[in-house]
Protein backbone atom coordinates (compact mmCIF):
# COMPACT_ATOMS: atom_id res chain seq x y z
CA UNK A 1 0.00 0.00 0.00
CA UNK A 2 3.03 2.26 1.07
CA UNK A 3 4.51 1.96 -2.88
CA UNK A 4 1.06 2.65 -4.59
CA UNK A 5 0.48 5.80 -1.88
CA UNK A 6 3.69 6.84 -2.85
CA UNK A 7 2.84 7.28 -6.55
CA UNK A 8 -0.36 9.34 -5.76
CA UNK A 9 -2.68 7.75 -9.28
CA UNK A 10 0.27 8.60 -11.40
CA UNK A 11 -0.41 4.50 -12.62
CA UNK A 12 -3.14 5.72 -13.68
CA UNK A 13 -3.23 9.07 -14.94
CA UNK A 14 -1.59 12.26 -14.24
CA UNK A 15 -4.06 13.72 -11.63
CA UNK A 16 -5.03 17.23 -11.76
CA UNK A 17 -4.45 19.48 -8.63
CA UNK A 18 -7.82 20.44 -7.99
CA UNK A 19 -9.00 16.20 -8.57
CA UNK A 20 -8.56 14.43 -5.77
CA UNK A 21 -6.01 11.53 -5.42
CA UNK A 22 -6.36 7.92 -5.70
CA UNK A 23 -7.38 6.73 -2.21
CA UNK A 24 -5.68 3.06 -0.67
CA UNK A 25 -7.37 1.13 1.66
CA UNK A 26 -6.42 -1.79 3.47
CA UNK A 27 -8.94 -4.31 4.55
CA UNK A 28 -11.74 -6.88 3.99
CA UNK A 29 -13.56 -4.64 1.11
CA UNK A 30 -16.61 -6.89 2.08
CA UNK A 31 -16.72 -3.96 4.93
CA UNK A 32 -14.49 -1.66 3.75
CA UNK A 33 -16.65 -0.81 0.37
CA UNK A 34 -19.78 0.26 2.98
CA UNK A 35 -18.15 3.15 4.26
CA UNK A 36 -15.88 3.87 0.62
CA UNK A 37 -16.35 7.07 -0.69
CA UNK A 38 -18.24 7.18 -4.28
CA UNK A 39 -15.20 6.06 -6.87
CA UNK A 40 -14.85 7.02 -10.30
CA UNK A 41 -12.85 4.19 -11.53
CA UNK A 42 -12.78 0.56 -9.70
CA UNK A 43 -9.43 -1.86 -9.70
CA UNK A 44 -8.56 -5.17 -8.50
CA UNK A 45 -6.28 -7.98 -8.98
CA UNK A 46 -8.53 -10.36 -6.60
CA UNK A 47 -6.86 -13.35 -5.28
CA UNK A 48 -7.11 -16.63 -7.47
CA UNK A 49 -9.39 -18.73 -5.39
CA UNK A 50 -6.55 -20.77 -2.82
CA UNK A 51 -3.95 -20.72 -5.34
CA UNK A 52 -1.55 -18.50 -2.52
CA UNK A 53 -2.97 -18.00 1.07
CA UNK A 54 -2.94 -13.81 1.79
CA UNK A 55 -3.44 -14.61 5.63
CA UNK A 56 -4.89 -16.83 8.25
CA UNK A 57 -8.37 -14.89 8.65
CA UNK A 58 -10.96 -16.83 7.62
CA UNK A 59 -12.65 -14.19 6.11
CA UNK A 60 -9.98 -13.60 3.39
CA UNK A 61 -10.96 -14.68 0.60
CA UNK A 62 -8.11 -16.47 -0.20
CA UNK A 63 -8.99 -19.08 2.70
CA UNK A 64 -12.36 -19.98 1.14
CA UNK A 65 -13.25 -23.22 -0.51
CA UNK A 66 -14.28 -21.80 -4.12
CA UNK A 67 -18.26 -21.74 -3.69
CA UNK A 68 -18.16 -19.67 -0.83
CA UNK A 69 -14.85 -17.55 -2.25
CA UNK A 70 -17.28 -16.82 -5.18
CA UNK A 71 -20.12 -16.33 -3.15
CA UNK A 72 -18.20 -13.81 -1.62
CA UNK A 73 -16.43 -11.91 -4.53
CA UNK A 74 -20.06 -11.54 -5.57
CA UNK A 75 -21.05 -9.78 -2.69
CA UNK A 76 -18.15 -7.45 -3.27
CA UNK A 77 -18.52 -6.72 -6.75
CA UNK A 78 -22.22 -6.34 -6.19
CA UNK A 79 -20.78 -3.34 -3.72
CA UNK A 80 -18.04 -1.91 -5.90
CA UNK A 81 -21.64 -1.22 -8.44
CA UNK A 82 -23.46 0.89 -5.63
CA UNK A 83 -20.03 2.14 -4.65
CA UNK A 84 -18.96 3.48 -8.75
CA UNK A 85 -20.39 6.50 -9.91
CA UNK A 86 -22.57 6.22 -13.08
CA UNK A 87 -21.20 6.27 -16.62
CA UNK A 88 -17.69 4.81 -15.11
CA UNK A 89 -15.44 2.15 -15.59
CA UNK A 90 -13.85 -1.10 -13.58
CA UNK A 91 -11.25 -3.21 -14.01
CA UNK A 92 -10.20 -6.37 -12.16
CA UNK A 93 -7.24 -8.46 -13.44
CA UNK A 94 -8.22 -12.33 -13.48
CA UNK A 95 -7.09 -15.81 -14.69
CA UNK A 96 -7.61 -18.82 -14.95
CA UNK A 97 -6.39 -21.25 -12.17
CA UNK A 98 -7.39 -25.00 -11.26
CA UNK A 99 -9.05 -27.39 -8.45
CA UNK A 100 -6.97 -30.21 -6.37
CA UNK A 101 -8.00 -32.42 -9.84
CA UNK A 102 -6.41 -30.20 -12.34
CA UNK A 103 -9.66 -28.70 -13.73
CA UNK A 104 -9.91 -25.28 -14.58
CA UNK A 105 -12.23 -23.41 -11.69
CA UNK A 106 -13.77 -21.12 -14.97
CA UNK A 107 -12.90 -17.92 -12.62
CA UNK A 108 -12.76 -15.32 -15.30
CA UNK A 109 -16.43 -16.44 -16.18
CA UNK A 110 -17.19 -16.70 -13.05
CA UNK A 111 -15.93 -12.77 -12.51
CA UNK A 112 -17.93 -11.97 -15.52
CA UNK A 113 -21.06 -13.37 -14.60
CA UNK A 114 -20.56 -11.27 -11.01
CA UNK A 115 -20.17 -8.10 -12.91
CA UNK A 116 -23.28 -8.29 -15.53
CA UNK A 117 -25.38 -9.71 -12.49
CA UNK A 118 -24.74 -6.93 -10.06
CA UNK A 119 -25.59 -4.34 -13.10
CA UNK A 120 -22.30 -4.05 -15.58
CA UNK A 121 -21.88 -4.54 -18.61
CA UNK A 122 -19.00 -6.39 -20.01
CA UNK A 123 -16.72 -3.63 -22.13
CA UNK A 124 -13.44 -4.95 -22.63
CA UNK A 125 -10.70 -7.77 -22.42
CA UNK A 126 -7.10 -7.55 -22.24
CA UNK A 127 -4.46 -9.84 -22.16
CA UNK A 128 -1.83 -9.17 -19.64
CA UNK A 129 0.92 -11.04 -20.82
CA UNK A 130 2.95 -11.91 -17.52
CA UNK A 131 7.18 -13.03 -17.52
CA UNK A 132 7.96 -16.49 -18.98
CA UNK A 133 10.06 -17.17 -16.00
CA UNK A 134 11.10 -21.05 -15.67
CA UNK A 135 7.91 -21.60 -17.68
CA UNK A 136 9.88 -23.52 -20.44
CA UNK A 137 11.61 -25.92 -17.75
CA UNK A 138 8.30 -26.71 -16.08
CA UNK A 139 5.83 -27.01 -19.20
CA UNK A 140 7.80 -29.94 -20.88
CA UNK A 141 7.49 -32.48 -18.01
CA UNK A 142 3.95 -30.81 -17.13
CA UNK A 143 2.49 -31.58 -20.55
CA UNK A 144 4.54 -34.74 -20.99
CA UNK A 145 2.38 -36.08 -17.78
CA UNK A 146 -1.18 -34.19 -18.49
CA UNK A 147 -1.41 -32.57 -21.48
CA UNK A 148 -1.75 -29.09 -19.75
CA UNK A 149 -0.22 -26.19 -21.60
CA UNK A 150 1.96 -23.34 -20.16
CA UNK A 151 0.07 -20.18 -18.74
CA UNK A 152 2.22 -16.91 -19.08
CA UNK A 153 -1.20 -13.97 -19.11
CA UNK A 154 -3.97 -12.76 -17.13
CA UNK A 155 -7.38 -11.39 -18.36
CA UNK A 156 -7.79 -7.81 -18.05
CA UNK A 157 -11.65 -7.51 -17.40
CA UNK A 158 -13.30 -3.87 -17.76
CA UNK A 159 -16.73 -3.53 -17.57
CA UNK A 160 -18.47 -0.01 -17.54
CA UNK A 161 -21.62 0.99 -15.47
CA UNK A 162 -24.12 2.86 -17.51
CA UNK A 163 -22.84 4.29 -20.48
CA UNK A 164 -19.23 3.74 -22.48
CA UNK A 165 -19.84 7.01 -24.31
CA UNK A 166 -20.02 8.96 -21.22
CA UNK A 167 -17.81 7.00 -19.10
CA UNK A 168 -14.91 8.16 -21.82
CA UNK A 169 -15.75 11.54 -21.95
CA UNK A 170 -15.76 11.47 -17.89
CA UNK A 171 -12.13 9.88 -18.43
CA UNK A 172 -11.13 12.74 -21.04
CA UNK A 173 -12.10 15.27 -19.16
CA UNK A 174 -9.29 14.19 -16.37
CA UNK A 175 -7.30 13.73 -18.80
CA UNK A 176 -7.71 17.85 -20.02
CA UNK A 177 -7.42 18.93 -16.61
CA UNK A 178 -3.96 17.40 -15.95
CA UNK A 179 -2.81 18.52 -19.31
CA UNK A 180 -4.20 22.17 -18.42
CA UNK A 181 -1.66 22.35 -15.99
Amino acid sequence: IAANQATDGALFWNVAADVPSCQWAVGDSAETLNSAPKADFIFSCPPYGDLERYSNDPRDLSNMEYPAFVKSMRAIVAKCFERLREDRFACFIVGEFRDKKGNYRNFVGDTISAFMDAGFHYYNEGILVTAIGSLPIRVGAQFSKSRKLGKTHQNMLVFVKGDAKRATKNITKHEEQSNDD
